[in-house]
């Protein structure tokens, strides 16, 4: 599948001039909103393809379908429905891609007609065209995260993101030691000093995406038919990062819209728009880590973790906090450790997504890449490794699952004796 998304994005809209696009695209630079819209879409802005919208249009229906599930009464019963109910809220979330698509696409081409060189013949054809492409183009690119959702490993969205942003680290890595050894460049030292800074903040991001908070829970003696069970001592894991990459990528997605639409008109009050919508402006990066904040508390209370109910659990099963009361103080107190998680974990994502702007606008270094789209490699490939980990074990194969543990040992004890 990802192989499919990576041939469609060769493949031009039609009545277009795909080499001035390319020009376009290397004048703004990676820091300008046109070079980050087109490293999410893994290049497919720059060739006009027709996946040049990527999957944020997927991903901004989905922002809003989560947000009206709280708002709106009846949206909030079809998602406590179980599994009937989550499949009518992802057929709307997939009525407002079309959408969403529809109105981007519309944009994008009344901003190619208006470029000299770019559209040889614009005008209605031209822009209908586009919009029946480009959006036929980002509803197929739903349909393939769907697909490698259900049947493959990983987060089919997150996936075809990660895909995009890789096939760009060639271009990005080539790019960079062409500067290096230019006049102005960083040299050699300079080199060693961001090789470094980006290993560094690889290392910060796997310490949080696998840091976790140990909660200990106790078990009393109970008894269930005619069996006996023993009370016993665990733990309940809470991530720091338990919304993982989705705040970024939510808030990335959320201020590409209105960004986009912004660049795409030569109006004044829309062009200052753009100005505070350009990801080298402090103005558009304090948004910006607001969106992160917000989103990672919205995410992890409305959809990852829910106290209430991790606290009936364990009054159901026997569980309880040490010194504290089973039920409504038990939710309260995992309440309160959640929000406290969230906010480090939060403040680690905003500080990730802003070290290479600040190192772009401050120190000069000429970074590629964002913050935002680091995260979102590391955070990606470590939830793919975590869950293929996971769906090995399931299948008894332990010897592909990694070093051996305790358990495979204990197996190896039980055969000898």
């Amino acid at each position: 599948m990802l192989a499919v998304y990576r041939i469609g994005v060769f493949i031009t809209v039609p009545f277009v001039d795909r080499s001035q696009m390319e020009n376009v695209i290397s004048k703004g630079g990676a820091g300008s909103f046109l070079g980050m819209f087109d490293m999410f879409s893994g290049g497919a802005l720059e060739q006009l393809s027709i996946f040049m919208l990527g999957i944020m249009p997927y991903i901004s229906a989905s922002i809003v379908m989560q947000l009206l599930t709280v708002v709106v009464a009846r949206l909030g019963q079809l998602n406590k429905e179980g599994e009937q109910g989550r499949k009518k809220i992802n057929q709307y979330t997939r009525y407002g891609t079309i959408v969403v698509g529809l109105v981007q696409s519309y944009f994008f081409a009344k901003w190619l007609s208006g470029m000299n060189g770019l559209v040889p013949n614009p005008g209605p054809t031209f822009t209908i065209m586009t919009m029946l492409t480009v959006t036929t183009g980002t509803a197929f690119i739903m349909w393939l995260g769907e697909q490698i959702t259900e049947k493959g490993i990983g987060n089919g969205a997150s996936m075809i993101i990660f895909a995009g942003i890789v096939a760009r680290f060639p271009d990005a890595i080539a790019q960079l030691f062409t500067t290096s050894n230019s006049e102005s460049g960083l040299g050699g030292f300079g080199m060693l000093v961001l090789a470094l800074v980006v290993l560094g903040t690889v290392a910060v991001i796997c310490y949080f995406e696998r840091a976790h908070r140990r909660i200990p829970v106790q078990y009393t003696k109970r008894q269930v038919g005619r069996k006996m069970y023993q009370g016993a001592q665990s733990f309940l894991p809470m991530k720091v990062n338990m919304a993982s990459v989705i705040p970024a990528i939510f808030a990335s997605s959320l201020l590409m819209f209105p960004g986009q639409i912004a660049n795409m008109s030569s109006r004044p009050w829309l062009q200052d728009l753009a100005a505070i919508f350009n990801p080298s402006d402090w103005r558009y990066n304090v948004v910006f880590v607001v969106l992160i904040i917000y989103f990672a508390y919205f995410y992890t209370s409305a959809v990852a973790f829910n106290p209430v109910e991790v606290a009936d659990n364990l009054k159901k099963s026997g569980g309880f906090v040490p010194g504290i009361r089973p039920g409504k103080s038990t939710a309260e107190y995992i309440d309160k450790v959640l929000s406290r998680l969230t906010i480090v974990g939060a403040l680690y994502l905003s500080a990730v997504c802003l070290l290479p702007v600040l190192m772009r606008n401050f120190m000069h270094v000429p970074f590629q890449f964002g913050g935002t789209g680091l995260l979102i490699v590391v955070g990606v490939a470590l939830d793919v490794v975590q869950q293929m980990e996971a769906h090995l074990i399931s299948r008894n194969y332990d010897g592909f699952a990694g070093p051996r543990g305790p358990r495979i040992r204990g197996r190896a004890i039980a055969r000898v004796r």
